[in-house]
Protein backbone atom coordinates (compact mmCIF):
# COMPACT_ATOMS: atom_id res chain seq x y z
CA UNK A 1 0.00 0.00 0.00
CA UNK A 2 1.28 3.78 -0.86
CA UNK A 3 2.06 5.79 1.55
CA UNK A 4 -0.03 8.86 1.06
CA UNK A 5 0.08 10.60 4.21
CA UNK A 6 3.19 12.77 3.15
CA UNK A 7 1.02 14.12 0.22
CA UNK A 8 -0.98 16.04 2.39
CA UNK A 9 -0.73 19.45 2.92
CA UNK A 10 0.82 19.83 6.06
CA UNK A 11 -1.75 21.38 8.95
CA UNK A 12 -0.75 24.44 10.93
CA UNK A 13 -1.11 22.65 14.25
CA UNK A 14 -1.64 24.17 17.90
CA UNK A 15 0.15 25.04 20.33
CA UNK A 16 -1.28 22.19 22.75
CA UNK A 17 -0.87 19.64 19.46
CA UNK A 18 2.37 20.27 19.22
CA UNK A 19 2.99 19.91 23.13
CA UNK A 20 1.40 16.23 22.55
CA UNK A 21 3.64 15.43 19.64
CA UNK A 22 6.29 17.08 21.32
CA UNK A 23 5.87 14.90 23.80
CA UNK A 24 5.13 11.30 22.27
CA UNK A 25 8.13 12.00 20.35
CA UNK A 26 10.54 12.38 23.44
CA UNK A 27 9.14 10.01 25.97
CA UNK A 28 9.06 6.90 22.87
CA UNK A 29 13.39 8.14 23.49
CA UNK A 30 13.53 8.44 26.77
CA UNK A 31 10.97 6.22 28.54
CA UNK A 32 10.78 3.38 25.71
CA UNK A 33 9.61 0.83 28.42
CA UNK A 34 6.06 2.97 28.71
CA UNK A 35 5.89 4.13 24.83
CA UNK A 36 2.74 3.67 23.25
CA UNK A 37 1.69 6.14 26.04
CA UNK A 38 -1.49 6.31 27.76
CA UNK A 39 -3.62 9.07 27.51
CA UNK A 40 -2.61 9.74 31.81
CA UNK A 41 1.18 9.88 30.44
CA UNK A 42 0.62 12.35 27.65
CA UNK A 43 -1.26 14.58 29.99
CA UNK A 44 1.87 14.26 32.34
CA UNK A 45 4.26 15.16 29.69
CA UNK A 46 2.11 18.27 28.71
CA UNK A 47 1.69 19.02 31.89
CA UNK A 48 5.56 18.79 32.71
CA UNK A 49 6.67 21.80 34.84
CA UNK A 50 10.46 20.93 33.65
CA UNK A 51 11.97 21.13 29.80
CA UNK A 52 8.74 23.11 29.28
CA UNK A 53 8.39 26.66 27.47
CA UNK A 54 5.74 27.51 28.31
CA UNK A 55 4.59 25.38 30.81
CA UNK A 56 0.68 24.42 30.59
CA UNK A 57 -1.84 23.22 32.68
CA UNK A 58 -3.91 20.81 30.23
CA UNK A 59 -7.46 18.76 31.15
CA UNK A 60 -7.82 15.27 29.77
CA UNK A 61 -10.61 16.30 27.74
CA UNK A 62 -7.80 19.02 25.78
CA UNK A 63 -5.48 16.41 25.80
CA UNK A 64 -7.92 13.64 24.28
CA UNK A 65 -9.21 16.04 21.60
CA UNK A 66 -5.56 17.30 20.71
CA UNK A 67 -5.17 13.59 19.97
CA UNK A 68 -8.03 12.92 17.93
CA UNK A 69 -6.76 16.02 16.03
CA UNK A 70 -3.44 14.72 15.80
CA UNK A 71 -5.13 10.88 14.55
CA UNK A 72 -7.09 12.77 11.84
CA UNK A 73 -3.59 13.88 10.40
CA UNK A 74 -2.10 10.85 10.63
CA UNK A 75 0.22 12.13 13.05
CA UNK A 76 -1.09 10.18 15.66
CA UNK A 77 -2.00 5.95 15.97
CA UNK A 78 -4.13 4.61 18.35
CA UNK A 79 -3.45 0.81 19.66
CA UNK A 80 -5.46 -0.87 22.45
CA UNK A 81 -2.88 -2.29 25.37
CA UNK A 82 -4.45 -3.68 28.55
CA UNK A 83 -7.41 -1.23 29.85
CA UNK A 84 -6.17 2.03 28.47
CA UNK A 85 -6.09 3.32 24.68
CA UNK A 86 -2.64 3.82 23.73
CA UNK A 87 -0.71 6.30 21.80
CA UNK A 88 2.29 6.85 18.94
CA UNK A 89 3.57 9.08 17.20
CA UNK A 90 4.02 9.14 12.77
CA UNK A 91 5.88 12.30 12.95
CA UNK A 92 8.99 11.22 10.95
CA UNK A 93 7.17 8.63 8.34
CA UNK A 94 4.73 11.62 7.84
CA UNK A 95 7.17 14.37 7.62
CA UNK A 96 9.56 12.08 5.77
CA UNK A 97 12.51 13.12 7.51
CA UNK A 98 15.29 11.60 9.76
CA UNK A 99 14.79 10.52 13.46
CA UNK A 100 17.39 13.18 14.42
CA UNK A 101 15.56 16.20 12.56
CA UNK A 102 12.43 14.84 14.12
CA UNK A 103 14.49 15.31 17.74
CA UNK A 104 15.42 18.47 16.99
CA UNK A 105 11.87 19.92 16.30
CA UNK A 106 10.39 17.95 19.12
CA UNK A 107 12.90 20.30 21.53
CA UNK A 108 11.83 23.13 19.78
CA UNK A 109 8.47 22.36 20.34
CA UNK A 110 9.04 21.21 24.31
CA UNK A 111 10.97 24.18 24.88
CA UNK A 112 10.46 26.90 22.20
CA UNK A 113 13.50 28.69 20.28
CA UNK A 114 17.23 27.42 21.01
CA UNK A 115 20.12 27.65 19.45
CA UNK A 116 22.19 25.24 17.99
CA UNK A 117 24.22 24.91 21.26
CA UNK A 118 21.31 24.76 23.50
CA UNK A 119 19.66 22.09 21.16
CA UNK A 120 22.33 19.57 21.22
CA UNK A 121 22.48 19.69 24.75
CA UNK A 122 18.93 19.09 25.46
CA UNK A 123 18.48 16.76 22.87
CA UNK A 124 21.13 14.11 24.89
CA UNK A 125 18.71 11.90 26.21
CA UNK A 126 16.92 11.28 22.72
CA UNK A 127 20.01 11.43 20.13
CA UNK A 128 23.63 12.41 20.81
CA UNK A 129 24.41 14.71 18.15
CA UNK A 130 28.65 14.85 17.42
CA UNK A 131 29.17 18.18 17.94
CA UNK A 132 27.24 21.86 17.18
CA UNK A 133 27.79 21.39 12.96
CA UNK A 134 25.94 18.28 13.46
CA UNK A 135 22.92 20.08 14.92
CA UNK A 136 23.21 23.08 12.74
CA UNK A 137 23.61 20.38 9.20
CA UNK A 138 20.25 18.91 10.24
CA UNK A 139 18.86 22.42 10.87
CA UNK A 140 19.75 23.55 7.50
CA UNK A 141 17.71 20.47 6.14
CA UNK A 142 14.83 21.16 7.62
CA UNK A 143 14.88 24.80 6.78
CA UNK A 144 15.40 24.12 2.85
CA UNK A 145 13.05 21.30 2.91
CA UNK A 146 11.96 21.05 -0.46
CA UNK A 147 8.08 20.14 0.99
CA UNK A 148 8.01 23.36 2.42
CA UNK A 149 10.75 24.63 5.49
CA UNK A 150 9.73 22.97 9.40
CA UNK A 151 12.07 25.40 11.04
CA UNK A 152 13.37 29.04 10.37
CA UNK A 153 16.42 30.88 12.08
CA UNK A 154 15.47 33.90 13.78
CA UNK A 155 17.12 37.37 14.22
CA UNK A 156 20.28 36.96 16.18
CA UNK A 157 19.22 38.58 19.74
CA UNK A 158 21.62 42.02 20.84
CA UNK A 159 24.40 40.33 22.60
CA UNK A 160 23.80 36.79 21.66
CA UNK A 161 26.67 35.27 19.95
CA UNK A 162 24.61 32.54 18.44
CA UNK A 163 20.98 32.73 16.48
CA UNK A 164 17.98 31.00 17.78
CA UNK A 165 16.07 28.40 15.64
CA UNK A 166 12.23 28.17 16.05
CA UNK A 167 10.18 25.26 14.22
CA UNK A 168 7.37 26.13 11.99
CA UNK A 169 4.16 23.55 12.63
CA UNK A 170 2.40 26.51 14.14
CA UNK A 171 3.25 29.05 11.10
CA UNK A 172 5.36 31.88 11.89
CA UNK A 173 6.92 32.16 15.47
CA UNK A 174 5.08 33.99 18.08
CA UNK A 175 6.23 37.82 18.72
CA UNK A 176 7.64 37.15 22.05
CA UNK A 177 9.85 34.73 20.08
CA UNK A 178 11.30 37.52 17.77
CA UNK A 179 13.91 40.20 19.62
CA UNK A 180 12.63 42.44 21.87
CA UNK A 181 14.21 45.72 19.54
CA UNK A 182 11.86 44.64 17.05
CA UNK A 183 8.86 45.29 19.33
CA UNK A 184 9.95 47.62 21.84
CA UNK A 185 7.70 50.56 20.32
CA UNK A 186 4.65 48.56 21.46
CA UNK A 187 2.89 49.88 24.94
CA UNK A 188 1.82 46.70 26.18
CA UNK A 189 2.54 46.06 29.58
CA UNK A 190 3.95 42.85 30.99
CA UNK A 191 0.03 41.92 32.37
CA UNK A 192 -1.15 42.69 28.80
CA UNK A 193 1.53 40.30 27.38
CA UNK A 194 0.69 37.82 30.26
CA UNK A 195 -3.28 38.13 29.58
CA UNK A 196 -2.85 37.80 25.37
CA UNK A 197 -0.85 34.64 26.06
CA UNK A 198 -3.70 32.70 28.48
CA UNK A 199 -5.90 34.10 25.48
CA UNK A 200 -4.06 32.74 23.08
CA UNK A 201 -3.82 29.47 24.61
CA UNK A 202 -7.30 28.80 25.02
CA UNK A 203 -8.03 29.61 21.90
CA UNK A 204 -6.26 26.97 20.87
CA UNK A 205 -7.73 24.93 23.07
CA UNK A 206 -11.01 25.72 21.79
CA UNK A 207 -9.85 25.51 18.05
CA UNK A 208 -8.38 22.07 18.88
CA UNK A 209 -11.80 20.74 20.08
CA UNK A 210 -13.64 22.21 16.91
CA UNK A 211 -11.36 20.08 14.80
CA UNK A 212 -11.87 16.80 16.26
CA UNK A 213 -15.86 17.94 16.56
CA UNK A 214 -15.65 18.57 12.73
CA UNK A 215 -13.34 15.49 11.84
CA UNK A 216 -15.89 13.26 13.96
CA UNK A 217 -18.71 14.58 12.21
CA UNK A 218 -16.56 14.02 8.91
CA UNK A 219 -16.49 10.26 9.75
CA UNK A 220 -19.54 9.88 10.81
CA UNK A 221 -21.13 11.28 7.27
CA UNK A 222 -18.71 9.13 5.03
CA UNK A 223 -16.68 12.51 4.34
CA UNK A 224 -12.99 13.19 3.70
CA UNK A 225 -12.24 16.71 5.21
Amino acid sequence: MSDTSAARPLPILSLLETRVLGVLVEKQRTVPDSYPLTLNAVLSGCNQKTSRNPVLEVSDAQAQTAIDSLKGYSLVDESSGGRASRYAHNMDRVLRIPSQSSILLTVLMLRGPQTAGELRIASERMHNFADISSVEGFLDELAERPAGALVIKLPRLPGARENRWAHLLSGGPAIDDVPAAAVSGTDASLGEVAALRANVSRLEAEVAELKAFVLRMASELGITP
